[in-house]
């Protein structure tokens, strides 16, 4: 008998063994499924915003002017022609002078804003590319006048970098900053009246392809 009951034990052992080949089969596929699905979603979406920007920036600017970043994934990184690049972002120096509520409405009309310096090397990078006989305003106000100053992109001022000139703020009708280049000192922020006429920095952050 139990040489009987042996081929239906070897069959049975057959049917498994085929059974879990055909579940790891499945699974495999599944999985490979998924993170096609996975690629195609994130590829999708991350070229869908980097095409929504240049959308966007070719009705203010005609070109971009890319630059590789080496190893960095992804590779290059773009802004306007004319503009200048650091780090993570591209910057514009107008020669225009404008209060600086017109100012900042000059950069938004190219997509960008007042600068925000976040480090001493943006600010050393910047002041290089300025002419020491202008002041420029920067992103950074204080509306009420009452020494609450506020970068225009919400970045915390009191947990940022701050250059001031010595002794300066220091009047509340002054409620605008602006970079300014003082002998013996060098370049610093100054507290200035808002509604005088200054040149700017604008500043975008860069287009990745």
């Amino acid at each position: 008998m139990m040489q009987e009951q042996q081929p239906q034990s070897t069959e049975k052992r057959g049917w498994w063994s085929l059974r879990l080949w055909s579940v790891a089969g499945i699974s495999i596929a599944l999985l490979s499924a998924c993170f096609i699905v996975s690629c195609v979603v994130t590829y999708h979406f991350t070229y869908g915003e980097t095409g929504k920007r240049l959308s966007e920036l070719h009705s203010y600017h005609s070109s971009l002017t890319c630059f590789s970043e080496g190893t960095k994934v992804p590779a290059w990184g773009c802004c306007p022609a004319s503009w200048k690049s650091f780090g993570s972002s591209c910057y514009f120096i107008s020669s225009e002078e404008k209060v600086w509520t017109k100012s900042e409405q000059n950069c938004v009309e190219m997509g960008a804003h007042l600068l925000v310096f976040n480090t001493e090397a943006e600010q050393n990078f910047i002041v290089q590319q300025l002419n020491e006989s202008f002041s420029y305003f920067l992103g950074l106000s204080d509306p009420q006048g009452n020494n609450n100053w506020q970068w225009i992109d919400k970045t915390s001022y009191e947990k940022n970098v701050r250059f001031w000139h010595l002794g300066k703020p220091n009047h509340s009708a002054e409620q605008c900053a602006s970079v300014v280049f003082w002998k013996p000192t060098g370049w610093g922020w100054n507290d200035v009246i808002c509604e005088t006429r200054r040149n700017s920095i604008c500043e975008m952050n860069k287009i990745y392809l």
